[in-house]
């Protein structure tokens, strides 16, 4: 079965790994989910990721490893996609929206590739929303 939006659809398995408290979650790899995942690492959203293949199958994967903090709570407490297919979110750099009131990230794609709202505004470029992270 096809999925017609990849993004929100690996967003949803996180978000549901995290909620369960799984210590991983294995996601079907892309060129824009790869960079997503990045920087959700360098916020530090999650403790790291990696590429593997199932030995069975030959598919190819990327496992993400969540990140919880001393009392088990995870350290993603909320992940949401703002762009659907059907409805696509664009701003420029003067507009870019706050993610609870700068605690959370907002994950654009760029001209100049995807890339955080703070690096966005610094750099004076707009682009699409992807999703914001809190």
């Amino acid at each position: 079965m096809s999925v017609s939006d990849p993004v929100a659809d690996m967003l949803t398995k996180v978000r549901n790994a995290s909620l369960a408290k799984l210590e991983k979650v294995d996601v079907v790899p892309s060129k824009l989910k790869l960079e997503i995942i990045k920087i959700l690492k360098n916020e530090g959203f999650i403790k790291n990721f990696k590429k593997v293949t199932d030995k069975d199958s030959g598919s190819n994967n990327i496992r993400v490893f969540l990140k919880y903090d001393d009392n088990e709570e995870a350290i993603i407490h909320g992940i949401k996609s703002e762009s659907t297919p059907g409805r696509r979110i664009y701003t420029g750099y003067k507009k870019m929206p706050r993610v609870m009131n700068g605690y959370g990230t907002v994950i654009v794609s760029t001209s100049t590739g995807v890339t955080t709202g703070k690096k966005a505004i610094q750099s004076k470029v707009g682009g699409e929303i992807l999703c914001t992270v809190w």
